[in-house]
């Protein structure tokens, strides 16, 4: 707990447990509560050129992302949890109703509590911000990267993703301010989040949002730029577009006083009546999803997911999207892509006696006995995503060389490698 200075705002930085997160309190007390949340590989720190302004007329509680900006490195499985473990926390400092500004990944957590629970957040900034980031394909192979490398190649590229070469060229401090954000995140962390991103989706679900929002994005953003900016726009009743001249991805580091006066207005009239205990409705509740019929004219047994969707859903998360997109392009009728769907993930690979770490182990075994080279090659990439490294997808090789022969182990060495290097070099 931090002392109060003369002009009445305070700070705090929390212990946190599993299901909290590291945050910051500054602001008057008794003024209505403004939530501030970074983008993926920054800190709370992205907002200090806004905070004597907005804390005028708010407390504002920043929040890190775990594992950034030394918060402790307990990974989430989802932007939902996120959102849980961000609820958590406001509750545990007395706080029920809120405004909420998030960059991001932190802009992908406001939309999620804007949808699941619409009562405690008053109105929103989308900073940076989409409803689909990107494709799942270019999140896990993100991961993959960075469990391979460090996270590195993240740091190297990050002032080109986050500024523009104007700004960069001109403030070399800031520069290297926000490679060392990336370069001291903790990797696991950052693996989880992209993850979490890869299959973030809430396109469908926009026009359930009820609160004011503003959406604000960089002119030059090429990351999450202005035509995705439009899409949350035309999904949301209650939407406008603000677009920042000269700024890229983090906008409020490089138009700060800009990015200030636009929170500023939005908020201004959006203000929650307490920061303190409201009485909270509890969530609403989820309509009761209307069962798929399988396909192929085989029943899904009562309480049973489909194995066919189950299956065509694991199937991407471990193939990736591409891979299967072609499949299923190069089966016109379905016939056979349905049974590999079908029986292969949805009854084997969707199995829980085994991880999918392990999985991958006996898949890449079986195939290289078969001598399967494109196959092969696909479930070493599959591998990587689900967590083998390099140098255990060579062990494997090496094990299974003894077994199915050497000759077939020589041949799986040089399609691991290549696999391997197309995979986890990254970008230019």
């Amino acid at each position: 707990m931090g002392a109060a200075v003369g002009d009445e705002r305070v700070w705090r930085v929390s212990e946190t447990s599993t299901n909290t997160l590291q945050y910051r309190v500054d602001g008057p007390d008794e003024a209505p509560v403004l939530v501030m949340g970074p983008s993926l590989g920054t800190t709370w720190h992205m907002w200090d050129r806004q905070i004597p302004e907005l804390t005028r007329d708010w407390k504002v509680v920043r929040f890190d992302l775990p594992g950034h900006g030394g918060a402790p490195a307990q990974p989430f499985n989802s932007v939902a949890e996120l959102g849980d473990r961000l609820l958590a926390t406001l509750d545990e400092i007395g706080v029920q109703r809120f405004g909420y500004a998030g960059c991001s990944l932190a802009g992908a957590v406001g939309l999620d509590l804007a949808l699941r629970a619409p009562h405690r957040v008053a109105s929103l900034a989308l900073v940076a911000t989409s409803p689909r980031f990107g494709t799942a394909d270019e999140f896990r192979q993100r991961g993959v990267i960075v469990r391979t490398n460090g996270l590195e190649p993240m740091a190297r590229t990050a002032p080109e993703q986050w500024f523009t070469p104007l700004f960069a060229g001109a403030q070399p401090a800031i520069v290297d301010w926000a490679v060392q954000m990336v370069r001291t995140t903790d990797p696991g962390c950052y693996v989880a989040a992209c993850e979490a991103l890869a299959v973030f989706d809430v396109r469908e679900a926009l026009g359930r949002i009820g609160v004011p929002a503003l959406v604000l994005v960089g002119s030059e953003d090429q990351v999450t730029g202005p035509a995705e900016a439009r899409t949350l726009v035309a999904g949301i009743a209650d939407a406008r577009l603000a677009v920042v001249p000269g700024a890229s991805h983090l906008a409020p580091v490089e138009q700060p006083a800009a990015v200030t006066d636009l929170l500023a207005e939005h908020f201004a009239g959006t203000a929650p009546e307490t920061s303190g205990t409201l009485t909270v409705p509890p969530l609403p509740v989820s309509p009761v999803p209307v069962a798929v019929p399988a396909p192929a004219g085989e029943p899904a047994e009562a309480g049973r997911p489909d194995p066919y969707e189950q299956g065509l859903g694991l199937r991407r998360e471990v193939l990736g999207d591409a891979h299967v997109d072609q499949a299923l392009a190069d089966d016109p009728d379905g016939g056979f892509q349905e049974l590999v769907t079908r029986y292969a993930w949805g009854e084997v690979w969707s199995r829980p006696g085994l991880d999918r770490r392990t999985r991958s182990v006996v898949t890449l075994t079986a195939l290289i006995a078969g001598g399967h080279r494109e196959a092969l090659a696909d479930h070493t990439r599959a591998a990587l995503r689900n967590g083998l490294s390099p140098e255990e997808l060579r062990e494997i090789v090496l094990h299974a060389g003894v077994y199915c022969g050497f000759p077939a182990a020589e041949t799986a060495l040089r399609v691991v490698a290549r696999a391997v290097e197309e995979e986890t070099t990254p970008p230019a």
